[in-house]
């Protein structure tokens, strides 16, 4: 199936049917298809799944519509910030712990801070997230756990709590909160 898809995004890339162009094609998606073979055989970190069974789809259905709609309402109130003439920035450097049951759980919990406006994922490092933040509204939902515990929602049923440690490290008026 990988190899079709494949071979058809290159014909559809290429625009030529001719015997030379399709070998070129063959060969690359044949190098691409091995390459990837051996890239999955690798571990990267130690609880790296090769596939995502852990995935509840149902529940990664519904995170992707509150995910869009956070980035909606986060993209209102930036746009808001922007618009104010005093714009009330208070820049913050956020740190905390999560426990989340894989790197893979951390990795969408921390492309979601990224994707939502306002803030940025700057390090991750085993459980301890570095995160800046254009203000206190930005990282509400990180500071009273909602999104971390949506994305536990995707790989566990169990509610609990998954920040442990939040701590505003460096604020634009305060040293430390």
């Amino acid at each position: 199936m990988s190899f079709i898809s494949l071979m058809l995004f290159w014909i559809l890339m290429s625009g030529f049917f001719d015997a030379v162009h399709l070998t070129f094609g063959v060969l690359s998606v044949a190098g691409v298809l091995l390459f990837n073979y051996q890239l999955k055989k690798h571990r990267f970190y130690a609880d790296d799944m090769d596939n995502l069974d852990e995935l509840r789809f149902f529940r990664a259905v519904y995170y992707f519509f509150w995910l869009v709609y956070q980035i909606i309402m986060a993209g209102f109130h930036v746009v808001g910030i922007i618009m104010r003439p005093s714009m009330p920035i208070e820049t913050s450097i956020l740190k905390f712990r999560v426990d989340l049951p894989s790197s893979h759980a951390k990795m969408i919990l921390g492309n979601s801070i990224t994707l939502t406006p306002g803030t940025l994922t700057v390090e991750i490092e085993g459980d301890l997230f570095t995160v800046h933040a254009l203000d206190k509204a930005s990282y509400a939902s990180l500071e009273n756990d909602e999104m971390p515990r949506q994305v536990l929602q995707l790989f566990e049923k169990e509610e609990r709590q998954v920040i442990k440690d939040f701590e505003v490290i460096k604020s634009m008026d305060k040293e430390k909160s």
